[in-house]
């Protein structure tokens, strides 16, 4: 009898472990699926930053040489 109490409770025990393993899974495939959408998000802003430094640079390179070197300062005296 006591046999038989202690299979019962192991079976149950590995039950609760299956269904435990289960969610596990599938709160593992939603991480791995947001990990997926979030790289993807992070490669597209990278590429966007890249494009906007690109466009900041050649705007900076129309500019005259005097404006893109510091403002003469006046003499106080």
């Amino acid at each position: 009898m006591a046999q038989s109490s202690q299979i019962d409770r192991i079976a149950e025990r590995v039950e609760r472990l299956l269904v435990r393993y289960e969610e596990l899974q599938r709160t593992n495939a939603l991480l791995a699926e947001q990990v997926e959408v979030l790289t993807h998000e992070r490669d597209s802003l990278k590429s966007r930053l890249s494009a906007a430094r690109t466009r900041v640079e050649a705007l900076l390179e129309r500019l005259p040489e005097a404006a893109a070197g510091p403002a003469p300062q006046k003499d106080p005296a």
